[in-house]
C-alpha cells in the first residue's frame, strides 16, 4: 500500500487525481489542470505538496562525521544559513542520489533527498559516517510545502517575517504560525520559490492559509515536471541513476574533483576518457511531446540515443525533450529526430534551459 502525506485529505477534497510514485499516493493534478497549474506558477503562485520527500539530520564537527565525503561539494567552507546542491555517488561514479545539502549551524546540517531512495540514501549515510556523527532520519516528522512563483514572496511576506532577507539557496529557521520551521528559497521549477519544512501533524494548518490567499493555486506533480524539463532539471530515474554520472548528465559543475568523495577515482577516470554518453536537449518542430523511452535518431533506422524526459511545453508552445546521445555520435546538424517503429518527429538541438524567462533569482 502507497504512503499517503499529511494533505492526502485535503487533496481528495479538492478533487486532485491522485497516482503512486516513489511508492507515494500524491496528487497528480487538480480539476483546473495542468496548463492552469503552470500558469499560475510562471505568473503568479503555486504550492506543492512535497511531503514525500526525504529529510536527514547529521550533527558533530564537520571533520569527525564523515559527511564531506559523501557528498560531492564541498562542505567545510559552506556558510550557516546556506544550501548546496550535489550528489552522493557510489564506488563507480553512478548517482546514488542527488540532493541540497542545508547547514542550519555550525555542526548542524540536513540533507535533503528524494522520496524513493529515503530508505537506501539513509543506509548509505549510516555506511559511511563516521562515529562522530550523529544522523537522524527526520522525514516521517517533517512536511515539506514548496511555495513557487513570481509571487511566492509576496503571499508569504505576512506569514513569514523576515522572509525577503533570504537570498537564493539561503536557508533559516523561522516562526510560522505560531510553529518553528526551516525555510529556504530554493525549489524546482525555474521561478521565485520557497521550501517550507514544516511539523508533520500541523502541516495541513499551512496548507490552508497559504490556499487562503486567492493568488495561489494548488499544484501537482504533474506540472512540476512539466516546469522542471522547461529549465532542464534532472529528476532521479530519468538524467540519473546509479548508472548514469552528473558528468553524462553534464552537470559537472556540482561536483568537485579537488576535494575526496565517494567514487573519486571513477569521475576522474571518466573525466579524463570522456562520458560514455551525454545529455542533449531538443525542441520539437511542432506540439508532440517526445516521451521517455523514445528513440533518438539521425536518419535512418539506427538510433543514436533515447529520450529519458519530455512533455510539451505550454511556455514554447512545443514538445521539448532531454535525452543521451552516444559518446562517438558526432555532427554539426542541429536537426534530431524522437519516435519509435510508429512514428518519427523532427526536432532541433538546443542549448539548455529551454525557458529563460524565470524569477529565479528575482
Amino acid at each position: 500500500m502507497a504512503l499517503r502525506t499529511p494533505l492526502y485529505q485535503q487533496h481528495i477534497a479538492l478533487g486532485a487525481k491522485v497516482v503512486e510514485f516513489g511508492g507515494w499516493d500524491m496528487p497528480l493534478q487538480y480539476p483546473e489542470g495542468i496548463i492552469r497549474e503552470h500558469d499560475a506558477n510562471r505568473k503568479g503562485c503555486s504550492l506543492f505538496d512535497c511531503s514525500h520527500m526525504g529529510e536527514f539530520i547529521i550533527e558533530g564537527r564537520l571533520e569527525d562525521t564523515g559527511l564531506d565525503r559523501i557528498v560531492t561539494q564541498p562542505l567545510a567552507d559552506q556558510s550557516v544559513g546556506t544550501c548546496r546542491y550535489g550528489f552522493a555517488l557510489n564506488e563507480k561514479g553512478g548517482t546514488i542520489d542527488d540532493l541540497i545539502v542545508y547547514r542550519l549551524a555550525g555542526k548542524k546540517w540536513m540533507v535533503v533527498v528524494n522520496a524513493a531512495n529515503i530508505n537506501k540514501d539513509a543506509a548509505h549515510f549510516r555506511a559511511n559516517l563516521r562515529s562522530g556523527a550523529n544522523f537522524r532520519d527526520v522525514s516521517p516528522a517533517l512536511a515539506k510545502l514548496d511555495v513557487q512563483g513570481p509571487l511566492a514572496r509576496e503571499v508569504l511576506k505576512p506569514l513569514v517575517s523576515g522572509i525577503e532577507g533570504l537570498a537564493h539557496y539561503a536557508c533559516g529557521e523561522f516562526v510560522v504560525l505560531g510553529e518553528k520551521v526551516i525555510v529556504s528559497r530554493t525549489g524546482y521549477t525555474g521561478e521565485l520559490g520557497y521550501e517550507v519544512y514544516f511539523p508533520w501533524e500541523k502541516a495541513g494548518r499551512f496548507w490552508e492559509t497559504v490556499l487562503a490567499d486567492p493568488r495561489v493555486k494548488p499544484t501537482g506533480l504533474g506540472v512540476r515536471d512539466v516546469l522542471r524539463v522547461e529549465v532542464c532539471y534532472p529528476l532521479y530515474g530519468h538524467e540519473l541513476s546509479e548508472d548514469i554520472s552528473p558528468l553524462q548528465a553534464g552537470l559537472k559543475r556540482f561536483v568537485d574533483g579537488t576535494k575526496d568523495f565517494i567514487g573519486r577515482q571513477a569521475w576522474q577516470a571518466e573525466e579524463h576518457s570522456g562520458p560514455a554518453q551525454k545529455l542533449v536537449c531538443f525542441t520539437a518542430q511542432s506540439r508532440r511531446a517526445p516521451r521517455q523511452g523514445h528513440w533518438l535518431y539521425t536518419g535512418g533506422d539506427v538510433p543514436v540515443g533515447i529520450v529519458v524526459s519530455g512533455t510539451f511545453s505550454p511556455a514554447l508552445g512545443a514538445g521539448i525533450g532531454m535525452g543521451f546521445i552516444k559518446k562517438e555520435f558526432t555532427s554539426n546538424s542541429k536537426e534530431i529526430i524522437f519516435g519509435d517503429a510508429k512514428f518519427r518527429e523532427r526536432a532541433e538541438l538546443v542549448a539548455r534551459p529551454f525557458y529563460k524567462l524565470g524569477t529565479l533569482k528575482n
